[in-house]
């Protein structure tokens, strides 16, 4: 009977280490899976931006931009009316920054808006940079046309879909002040 035990014991023990075994290891392949995309290739240690965060991101990288080119408008451009609009924007784009820094901080968890260019942005503010006189005005007029439409497009988009209600209220706000900027481009003429 004891060798009958022992051997019971025995298969019982070795039943409950495959099983403790095969849950670690099926816990292990889950863990796994999470950290690899769709291709095999694990995924990199940055964890995936919430869409709370990708739109104060790029309502931070619109403002900066539209500062930035409007800055260099004061000193590159050539028309009373583009430095006029240059200096309403730089005005409307600081105040707008303040408000999305307080609506990113009443998200749960608080987002901070990165305000860094993107690349494309980058790339037109340095173009812009090596122009002067109305070479200048006319490039800042197209760039300005195209950038507030695609912020007006990204504030209707965010406050129809977005995920966090302060930063919809924020876009929802902001809407009529960037159709007003995107008019106003429009109207210019260099």
């Amino acid at each position: 009977m004891t060798i009958r035990t022992t051997i019971i014991a025995s298969t019982a023990l070795l039943a409950l280490a495959a099983c403790g075994k095969n849950a670690d290891t099926a816990q292990n392949s889950t863990v796994a899976n999470a950290q690899m995309g769709d291709t095999g290739v694990a995924n990199s240690a940055t964890p995936v931006a919430s869409a709370a965060q990708d739109f104060a991101n790029t309502a931070a990288a619109s403002d900066a931009f539209e500062i930035a080119t409007s800055q260099a408008a004061l000193t590159q451009g050539s028309s009373a009316a583009v430095k006029t609009y240059a200096r309403k924007m730089i005005d409307a784009h600081t105040a707008s920054t303040a408000k999305l820094k307080t609506a990113a901080a009443e998200v749960s968890p608080a987002v901070t808006p990165d305000a860094t260019l993107t690349a494309e942005q980058q790339q037109q503010l340095d173009q812009l940079k090596a122009l002067s006189g109305s070479a200048f005005d006319r490039a800042y007029i197209t760039q300005q046309s195209a950038a507030h439409q695609q912020t007006l497009d990204a504030l209707k988009a965010y406050a129809a879909s977005g995920d966090a209600p302060a930063l919809k209220t924020f876009a929802t706000g902001l809407i009529p002040t960037v159709t007003a900027h995107l008019n106003m481009a429009k109207g210019l003429k260099a």
